[in-house]
């Protein structure tokens, strides 16, 4: 099937409240042009070189989410126009992200990273580093970044019911934050983004409000 055709085919499955977010990382611009022109609008890249790239070349109304791990030293190339960044690890990089947004003068919404996953591989806080931050007088001064939720990922196995208590799990974080720590300046957990290829259907059933999805639109990489 087309790039279109699988959009469609995957849009017409989603609940409404789901965003999708197409996984464009190795793929080429004419493959971002023909979902762009099937009404697609939010891609996500891991590389920022790649990212900035494709973002100078396409259509200033894509929103670029940036999807992989975060050096550092490289927020900066990111921070005029990336729309969200999915994996925040650690209260440094927020500091970071935070710093190059107020150089270009806007709030950079971000997701914190959970490690909910049994691979060693996996990026991501666990629920005390997550509370740590959120309750720090430190986060609450950072002005140019908003945490608008939480992402995680979860162990690549066939075992659909460690998958399932790994999403579970993710979402209960989700929930009890929430709770406890409701709306602030810079905080408004609205996002829970879980749920690839081969697992979003599961992660929709366990709360998921966000997936990303790459092979099942685009095919399979291109390493």
């Amino acid at each position: 099937m087309s790039i279109t055709a699988n959009l469609k085919h995957i849009k017409d499955t989603l609940p409404t409240q789901v965003t999708l977010v197409a996984v464009s990382k190795t793929k080429p611009n004419e493959d971002i042009v023909e979902a762009y022109e099937a009404g697609q609008r939010i891609f996500g890249e891991n590389k920022i070189q790649e990212m900035t790239d494709k973002y100078e070349a396409l259509p200033k109304d894509i929103q670029w989410h940036m999807i992989g791990h975060v050096q550092r030293n490289k927020v900066k190339y990111m921070a005029p126009y990336v729309s969200l960044i999915h994996g925040v690890d650690s209260f440094k990089l927020l500091e970071e992200i935070d710093k190059q947004a107020q150089k270009c003068e806007r709030v950079i919404p971000c997701l914190l990273q959970m490690f909910v996953a049994e691979e060693e591989t996996k990026f991501g806080l666990d629920k005390n580093e997550l509370d740590q931050i959120l309750s720090s007088e430190e986060f609450k001064a950072l002005k140019n970044v908003k945490v608008v939720g939480l992402m995680g990922m979860a162990t690549f196995t066939d075992n659909q019911a460690q998958v399932k208590k790994e999403f579970t799990q993710l979402n209960d974080i989700f929930v009890m934050c929430k709770k406890q720590y409701g709306i602030q300046d810079n905080l408004d957990l609205t996002i829970i983004s879980m749920g690839m290829s081969n697992d979003y259907t599961l992660a929709i059933e366990c709360g998921s409000t966000m997936v990303r999805i790459g092979s099942n639109i685009f095919g399979n990489r291109n390493y």
